[in-house]
């Protein structure tokens, strides 16, 4: 009994480490992303994200995207979201947190100082559309024609700013209906354009290019400085019958984290997100608008563990990003 007892222990204990070694190899990294409404196109983003992670990494993580009512309560979340919390916000309300002010005046929170950004994502990009036989080459032209801004959403705040920044207050009609009726408002001559906020390119765009003809209004220089937003350019091409490029504006959104992610974690995320987007980009054009130079559109901390894979890749960072 005592011989058989001593043969046991090296099986036993080889046992127990190959057991140990299997465990290690299907550990899964868990991660929650917070994104937007289910009908939005920044969800379908966020399921993109998720898929190209449990590819990207062999299945090491698994992201499980969650609805959200909004940037303002995805930040807010923050404070109180322990372990690997993912986040899509535009930069300047992690700004507005982090000094009390706007929406989270009385909310503050010192969490808010931990939030980090891992990295760029499609931007919410301003849409002015019009249909070809309309007449309008350039805002003034909007005079005394009907375009749909709908209501409560980013795009119709942005709508109305840029009706009254441009001189057009009181001077356009705009309808008190949702956006999902644009394009057949269009369509049935209801209306004569639509103004409409999301990645682009946009689909009710695509829409109303394919199906009846639209042009998407240029800014200028002057208009882009009075809109306080970030000057963006949408390719020639981009939408149908559309030869030139379109200089619009656009709030930059983000994803995030907080200081609770260990670096690892934040470099594998920041590494397969960009070593996915080029496939994500295949299934959805919004993804060929990201690249580099939206790193500018960081205006707070980047997590350290994103900061490695930047300066691995050779992308650069600024000083107060670090």
């Amino acid at each position: 009994m005592t011989i058989l007892k001593s043969k046991l222990k090296p099986i036993l204990a080889g046992a127990c480490i190959l057991s140990a070694s299997v465990l290690m190899a299907n550990a899964e990294t868990r991660v929650t992303y917070k994104s937007a409404s289910s009908t939005s196109s920044y969800y379908q983003m966020a399921v993109q994200i998720a898929e190209g992670m449990k590819a990207g990494t062999d299945g090491n993580i698994i992201v499980t995207v969650e609805e959200s009512q909004g940037s303002v309560q995805n930040v807010m979340e923050s404070a109180v979201r322990s372990g690997n919390y993912v986040f899509t916000t535009p930069p300047v309300l992690v700004r507005l947190a982090q000094g009390g002010k706007a929406m989270f005046k009385d909310k503050g929170n010192p969490k808010f100082d931990e939030i980090r950004a891992l990295f760029p994502i499609p931007s919410l990009t301003m849409h002015f559309v019009v249909r070809d036989d309309a007449g309008v080459e350039k805002f003034a032209d909007l005079e005394g024609k009907t375009i749909l801004i709908g209501k409560g959403s980013f795009g119709a705040r942005e709508g109305a700013k840029y009706i009254k920044l441009f001189g057009l207050e009181g001077k356009v009609t705009t309808p008190d209906v949702e956006l999902s009726n644009a394009v057949p408002a269009l369509k049935n001559g209801q209306i004569d354009g639509f103004v409409t906020a999301g990645s682009w390119p946009a689909p009710n765009v695509i829409e109303a290019a394919a199906s009846i003809g639209v042009k998407v209004l240029s800014l200028d220089d002057e208009q882009i400085t009075k809109t306080k937003r970030t000057r963006l350019v949408i390719p020639a091409g981009t939408y149908a019958g559309q030869d030139t490029d379109i200089v619009t504006t656009s709030l930059p959104v983000v994803a995030y984290t907080t200081t609770n992610m260990d670096d690892d974690t934040a470099y594998e995320l920041t590494k397969t997100y960009w070593s996915q987007k080029a496939k994500m980009g295949m299934d959805a054009a919004w993804w060929n608008g990201v690249d580099a130079g939206l790193m500018g559109n960081i205006t707070g901390k980047i997590h350290p563990g994103a900061l490695r894979y930047y300066a691995e890749a050779g992308i650069a960072t600024t000083d107060m990003q670090k």
